[in-house]
Protein backbone atom coordinates (compact mmCIF):
# COMPACT_ATOMS: atom_id res chain seq x y z
CA UNK A 1 0.00 0.00 0.00
CA UNK A 2 1.20 3.50 -0.79
CA UNK A 3 2.90 5.41 1.99
CA UNK A 4 0.20 7.76 3.34
CA UNK A 5 0.81 9.95 6.36
CA UNK A 6 -2.38 11.53 7.72
CA UNK A 7 -2.05 15.11 8.95
CA UNK A 8 -3.04 16.53 12.32
CA UNK A 9 -5.13 14.36 14.61
CA UNK A 10 -6.26 12.03 11.85
CA UNK A 11 -5.86 8.26 11.71
CA UNK A 12 -5.68 5.98 8.65
CA UNK A 13 -7.71 2.79 9.20
CA UNK A 14 -8.89 -0.19 7.19
CA UNK A 15 -12.34 -1.60 7.95
CA UNK A 16 -12.36 -5.25 9.03
CA UNK A 17 -15.01 -6.98 6.94
CA UNK A 18 -17.86 -8.67 8.79
CA UNK A 19 -18.95 -12.26 8.23
CA UNK A 20 -20.75 -12.83 4.92
CA UNK A 21 -22.94 -15.53 6.48
CA UNK A 22 -25.69 -14.91 9.04
CA UNK A 23 -25.92 -16.90 12.28
CA UNK A 24 -28.59 -19.04 10.58
CA UNK A 25 -26.24 -19.93 7.71
CA UNK A 26 -27.73 -17.58 5.12
CA UNK A 27 -25.17 -15.97 2.78
CA UNK A 28 -25.64 -12.19 2.82
CA UNK A 29 -25.27 -10.18 -0.39
CA UNK A 30 -23.10 -7.04 -0.32
CA UNK A 31 -26.20 -4.82 -0.46
CA UNK A 32 -27.57 -6.34 2.77
CA UNK A 33 -24.36 -5.92 4.76
CA UNK A 34 -23.88 -3.02 7.15
CA UNK A 35 -20.64 -1.08 7.16
CA UNK A 36 -18.29 -2.75 9.62
CA UNK A 37 -17.52 -0.74 12.73
CA UNK A 38 -14.30 -2.56 13.52
CA UNK A 39 -11.09 -1.35 11.87
CA UNK A 40 -7.32 -1.72 12.07
CA UNK A 41 -5.10 1.33 12.56
CA UNK A 42 -2.64 1.64 9.66
CA UNK A 43 -1.04 5.04 10.36
CA UNK A 44 -1.25 7.98 12.76
CA UNK A 45 -1.24 11.66 11.84
CA UNK A 46 1.35 14.25 12.71
CA UNK A 47 -0.41 15.16 15.97
CA UNK A 48 -0.75 18.70 17.17
CA UNK A 49 -1.07 20.93 20.20
CA UNK A 50 -4.05 21.53 22.47
CA UNK A 51 -5.28 24.98 23.56
CA UNK A 52 -2.60 25.14 26.27
CA UNK A 53 0.26 24.30 23.90
CA UNK A 54 0.67 20.72 25.16
CA UNK A 55 1.22 17.86 22.72
CA UNK A 56 -1.91 15.90 21.82
CA UNK A 57 -1.77 12.39 23.28
CA UNK A 58 -2.46 9.50 20.91
CA UNK A 59 -4.78 6.91 22.48
CA UNK A 60 -4.16 4.32 19.74
CA UNK A 61 -1.14 2.90 17.96
CA UNK A 62 -0.53 1.27 14.58
CA UNK A 63 -1.92 -2.26 14.56
CA UNK A 64 -4.66 -1.60 17.14
CA UNK A 65 -8.16 -2.91 16.43
CA UNK A 66 -10.64 -0.10 17.06
CA UNK A 67 -14.36 0.61 16.94
CA UNK A 68 -15.36 3.51 14.69
CA UNK A 69 -18.64 5.21 13.86
CA UNK A 70 -20.45 3.69 10.87
CA UNK A 71 -20.51 6.76 8.67
CA UNK A 72 -17.62 8.89 9.95
CA UNK A 73 -14.42 9.75 8.13
CA UNK A 74 -13.47 10.01 4.49
CA UNK A 75 -13.21 6.91 2.31
CA UNK A 76 -10.17 6.79 0.02
CA UNK A 77 -9.26 4.13 -2.54
CA UNK A 78 -5.52 3.44 -2.73
CA UNK A 79 -4.08 0.82 -5.06
CA UNK A 80 -7.53 -0.76 -5.33
CA UNK A 81 -8.03 -1.03 -1.56
CA UNK A 82 -10.51 1.07 0.41
CA UNK A 83 -9.18 2.80 3.52
CA UNK A 84 -10.64 5.47 5.75
CA UNK A 85 -9.17 8.64 7.19
CA UNK A 86 -10.88 9.58 10.45
CA UNK A 87 -10.26 11.98 13.33
CA UNK A 88 -8.95 10.45 16.52
CA UNK A 89 -12.15 11.70 18.17
CA UNK A 90 -14.20 9.43 15.81
CA UNK A 91 -12.62 6.35 17.40
CA UNK A 92 -15.11 4.95 19.89
CA UNK A 93 -12.80 2.46 21.60
CA UNK A 94 -9.97 -0.03 21.33
CA UNK A 95 -10.89 -3.72 20.94
CA UNK A 96 -9.12 -6.29 23.09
Amino acid sequence: MANIKPLGQRVLVKRIEAEAVSSGGIVLPDTAKEKPQEAEVLALGTGGKDDNGNDIVWHVKVGDKVLISKYGGTEVKIEGKEVLIISQSDILGVVG
